[in-house]
């Protein structure tokens, strides 16, 4: 007998592992090129060690820093690793004996009147050997999930930085276009000034003076309009730092002068250096795991189970060793019938797997993609920022020339307008452009997970408030 589940733990072991489905993170994947699709094959800048701290705004840095400390997202990261890792201790546990002491008292009454005391003080302790590793399994699982609820916590650090910074940049273009919009009103006004003078002298038609003052009022309904936005710009970073929205967040300085890219890697590199990805990596195998324990599950168990324990009619007989009583239990028991349980339970974990499989690579491709994106759009934004300010230069000169001209009667009011609609449009949208650009960087660094400062301090492996 001892000989057959010998040779039958043996079969059984050696089919479990013949079965085991491979969920390799390469599987699915493309070749990935030596270097990227839309990089230059030669920046000459040096690799970046702290992106934050070469945008070169230090009322930025700050804010990033108070958002670390006051974003709700990231402290929303922060517990869910805490409650990933206390699972992985959980787990871990279930491969230890546990041991457990109790005490009790039983009063026994008979109808005669007479009754009788029991006392009693135990210990006693179970312990399931791993014979296939399906406990292994599980809590190498919740350790692979813990270490996957760390890289999610990176991933915050990354985005919430990202924010801060993209919505400082949307402030500061708020601010600018707020500027822009009262610069665009007194020009209106001085245009509404030196119409009614001409007019006065006979110069012009009352027409031009009404369509002077129409385009006043359109410039002071565009300031209200950029004030609005502006106001919501401050609120939106606010809230992102963890302040009420009251839209008192005023803003400092101007866009930061960008330079070359430093350091960018490969397409392969990015792999391990981005969060998002370690972690789709880490969920993979944590599930290919738990499918290998959900197949296990069919195999039988061994069980130990021991006890230990005194006791009498009186209190005193819970401390005598001459009444203790001992026993240990071996079972080995197998599952034989479950309504299909087990089995379902198995192929759920393993199609859980496959879909993580197709989740790990749909996180790769978008990375890939993000990256590819920001890398190609660097230099064309670059060369677009190039061509706006050449056209509000040309604008602005151009309105000059026009104001002079409608003064000394060559230029019509509509010519005056339009010069000056052009100049500020131009002058909008090279707003718009710079603000563009510095997202964008900010986006590339985001997707080749750059490193910096405030994330390096707030390591995840020791969080706050554990």
């Amino acid at each position: 007998m001892r000989k057959s589940l010998l040779v039958l733990a043996t079969a059984l072991a050696t089919a479990s592992c013949a079965s085991l489905p491979a969920y390799q993170a390469g599987d699915g994947l493309p070749d990935a090129p030596a270097q990227w699709a839309a990089a230059p094959r030669d920046t000459g800048a040096q690799a970046s060690r702290d992106w934050v701290a070469e945008l070169g705004d230090a009322r930025l840095s700050a804010l990033i820093d108070e958002a670390f400390d006051t974003n709700p997202s990231l402290n929303q990261s922060f517990a869910r690793y805490r409650a990933a890792r206390a699972a992985a201790r959980v787990a871990g546990s279930d491969r230890l004996p546990s041991l457990n002491g109790g005490m009790d008292y039983t009063r026994t009454e008979r109808n005669t009147g007479s009754g009788s005391d029991s006392f009693s003080l135990g210990l006693s302790t179970a312990w399931e050997a791993d014979l296939w590793g399906r406990v292994a399994d599980g809590a190498n699982a919740s350790a692979l999930d813990a270490e996957a609820a760390a890289d999610d916590v990176r991933a915050s650090q990354l985005s919430v930085a990202g924010l801060v910074a993209k919505g400082w940049f949307s402030l500061i273009e708020a601010h600018l276009q707020t500027e822009l919009a009262e610069r665009d009103l007194a020009t209106r006004q001085s245009s509404l000034d030196l119409t009614e003078r001409r007019f006065a002298r006979g110069l012009v038609r009352s027409s031009d003076v009404r369509t002077a003052r129409s385009a006043l009022a359109s410039s002071e309904a565009a300031l209200a309009s950029r004030r609005r936005a502006e106001a919501a710009a401050s609120r939106s970073l606010e809230a992102l730092l963890g302040r009420y929205p009251a839209a008192r967040l005023a803003p400092e300085g101007d866009f930061p002068e960008l330079g070359l890219v430093g350091d960018i890697g490969t397409p392969e590199a990015l792999l391990t250096r981005r969060p998002d990805v370690r972690a789709a990596e880490r969920r993979l195998q944590s599930a290919g795991l738990r499918a290998d324990a959900a197949r296990k599950a069919l195999y039988p168990s061994l069980s130990l189970n021991g006890s230990s324990g005194t006791g009498g009619a009186d209190v005193d007989d819970m401390f005598d060793l001459d009444s203790l009583v001992s026993s240990l239990t071996a079972s080995l028991t197998g599952p034989i019938f479950n309504g299909g349980a087990l089995r379902g339970a198995r192929d759920q974990a393993q199609a859980n797997a496959e879909a993580q499989l197709a989740s790990y690579v749909s996180t790769v491709l978008t990375a890939w993609q993000e990256a590819e994106n920001a890398i190609d759009a660097d230099a064309i934004l670059a060369q677009r920022v190039d061509n706006l300010r050449q056209a509000y230069e040309e604008a602005a000169e151009a309105e000059n020339l026009v104001i002079r001209q409608y003064a000394s009667g060559v230029a019509t009011i509509f010519d005056l307008l339009n010069a000056q609609s052009r100049r500020i449009s131009a002058e909008s949208q090279y707003i718009s452009a710079r603000r563009e650009r510095a997202a964008n960087r900010v986006d590339l660094y985001l997707a080749i997970a750059g490193d910096f400062s405030a994330a390096q301090s707030a390591d995840p492996a020791a969080p706050t408030g554990e």
